[in-house]
C-alpha cells in the first residue's frame, strides 16, 4: 500500500513539474511583450475566478435543502476551457 502511494506521489510531482516547466518555456518563447503577457494572464485569471464563483454559487444553491431537483439546470453553454 505504501509503495502504491509513493508511486502516485511521484507521478503527481512529475506532472506538476512538467506543467511548470512548460509554462515557463511558453512564457519565454512567446512573441508578445511581458506587459501584454501579464495583461492577458490577468484577464484569463479574472474570467476563471468569475466562472469558479458562479459554479460555487450554483453548487451551493443545488445543495441547499430548499432546492428541488430540477430547480436549476445547466444548458451546456459557456465553456471557458
Amino acid at each position: 500500500m505504501a509503495n502504491n502511494r509513493n508511486n502516485e506521489s511521484a507521478a503527481m510531482m512529475a506532472f506538476l513539474t512538467g506543467a511548470v516547466l512548460a509554462a515557463g518555456v511558453t512564457l519565454l518563447l512567446t512573441p508578445k511583450t511581458g506587459k501584454e503577457v501579464r495583461e492577458k494572464l490577468g484577464e484569463a485569471k479574472e474570467e476563471a475566478l468569475d466562472k469558479l464563483k458562479c459554479c460555487a454559487k450554483e453548487a451551493k444553491f443545488k445543495m441547499s435543502r430548499k432546492t428541488k431537483g430540477d430547480a436549476l439546470q445547466y444548458d451546456g453553454g459557456d465553456a471557458w476551457i
